[in-house]
């Protein structure tokens, strides 16, 4: 059963197919005309996306956060041992959120950050959204990112991480003041796909994912901030390009002709970035509008 907090919105237990049990927030909308979801970026805590789920459910869509295995109230007892592949996070997890949130009276639609545009294509149950737009999503090779951030993630991949992990059991992020704690399973296979220019789809261990993401129809678009360290525009383009068949656009933005402060990797989601927030929702209700008129 849902809990309310101070305000409309609802604390949720879901459960994905394997049995696992996910912390999640609903966000009604009073007279609701779609539904969004939520894909978060790698460690990234439900909380971050709150003022973008207030501000869709103001505008009428009811929006669905969740937190992934492993991280925020996800979480189990301890990281050490615990067990999981990173994509679970979209096969599993993300999909158990869609099937609770889509109503198939009114359009469902998806708003990814980072990792959240990888996931999509990794859905079982994909066919319920009925639109994407992803901000910060990118292949994470480090030929993609200035020289300067370039060898802080190198130095991350090959020293920090395996001292830590050795010693941890799990990236322990918190104790680097560099975000949430990360499961082994995580932390092993991000460090191998970022080894490669369009990220899991050239890892050897990982045949069939592009013909997967070549199956989607859906339309899409990605934006990226040319501050962006972590997902430049080329970056963007390298995994994007798996969408092959999907309706997409990618969307180039510099912040300071746009009117914005800095965006970086995080701060499409930062109240300060509210426009962003208004040109995806006017992308929703175009599509809204045409699947009622079809």
């Amino acid at each position: 059963m849902p809990t309310s907090h101070g305000d409309s919105s609802q604390r949720l237990a879901l459960t994905a197919a394997d049995g696992y049990s996910l912390g999640a927030t609903l966000f009604p909308a009073e007279q609701p005309i779609g539904q969004i979801l939520v894909g978060s970026a790698t460690g990234v805590p439900r909380g971050f996306y709150r003022r973008f789920a207030e501000y869709a459910a103001a505008r009428g869509y009811t929006t669905l956060t969740l937190d992934y295995r492993g991280v925020g109230e996800s979480r189990p007892a301890t990281l050490k041992g615990f067990e999981m592949d990173y994509l679970d996070w979209a096969r599993l997890d993300l999909a158990a959120a869609l099937e609770h949130l889509h109503q198939p009276e009114l359009p469902t639609f998806m708003v990814g950050h980072s990792f959240g545009g990888h996931a999509f294509g990794l859905l079982p149950n994909h066919q319920h959204v009925s639109g994407l737009y992803t901000f910060g999503t990118g292949a994470g090779w480090h030929g993609w990112i200035p020289m300067a951030e370039r060898l802080k993630v190198l130095t991350m991949w090959r020293v920090i991480g395996p001292l830590v992990t050795s010693s941890k059991g799990y990236l322990a992020w918190s104790k680097l003041g560099m975000g949430e704690d990360l499961p082994l399973g995580v932390y092993r296979q991000w460090k191998r796909w970022c080894r490669y220019p369009r990220y899991f789809f050239e890892d050897p261990s990982m045949p069939g994912l592009e013909e997967q993401f070549a199956q989607i129809t859906t339309p899409i678009i990605a934006l990226n901030a040319t501050d962006d360290l972590w997902a430049s525009p080329a970056s963007r383009d390298a995994f994007m390009s798996a969408y092959r068949q999907a309706d997409y656009r990618g969307l180039t933005l510099i912040p300071a002709e746009a009117g914005l402060p800095p965006i970086g990797h995080m701060g499409y989601f930062r109240p300060s970035a509210q426009p962003l927030w208004q040109d995806a929702l006017n992308w929703f209700d175009q599509l809204a509008q045409s699947r009622r008129t079809a």
